[in-house]
């Protein structure tokens, strides 16, 4: 296990303290059930290859507007 600091306002201090207190453990537990209980469902977002990604809003407007010369079958 690693430690860590953490800078919290009086208020929540005291409340950590409180419940804590009253549990009957340490405060660096409940701190590490509730970051548990905070990040279960987290799902990291898939990574984009950015295929495609031009940075543009408009590309399909475009690409309608500006077509190709066909070319020559000889």
């Amino acid at each position: 296990m690693e430690r860590t600091t953490i800078s919290l306002p009086d208020e929540l201090l005291q409340r950590l303290r409180v419940i804590a207190a009253e549990r009957g453990t340490s405060m660096a537990a409940l701190v590490r059930e509730a970051l548990v209980e905070k990040t279960k469902g987290y799902r990291p977002r898939p990574r984009s290859l950015s295929i495609g990604a031009s940075g543009h809003s408009d590309t399909a407007r475009l690409a309608g507007e500006q077509r190709a010369e066909p070319r020559s079958w000889r």
